[in-house]
């Protein structure tokens, strides 16, 4: 699982153009917005867009998305539970 939430922080970087940003600068517990990495509801569009192309998991339920977006521990999770590919 440590090896999925780098690769998985990985992917966030990426996908949301945090240069300069290395997977270990992110914690796991974290949250993902506001005080946390600061990310804004562009951004959890782009996480959406990630889950879905990465791991073929839609979210079209909003509430669904602050869940799963709480931080990396429960986006893993949610994933290892959910992904389809």
């Amino acid at each position: 699982m440590e090896e999925f939430k780098r690769t998985l922080k990985q992917q966030i970087i990426d996908a949301l153009n945090l240069q300069g940003m290395k997977p270990e600068e992110i914690q796991d517990t974290a949250p993902l917005f506001n005080e946390g990495l600061g990310l804004d509801s562009i951004d959890s569009l782009e996480l959406i867009v990630l889950l879905e192309r990465n791991y073929g998991i839609k979210i079209e339920d909003p509430r669904e998305g602050r869940k799963v977006f709480e931080s990396v521990n429960v986006m893993a999770e949610y994933i290892q539970a959910n992904r389809k590919k």
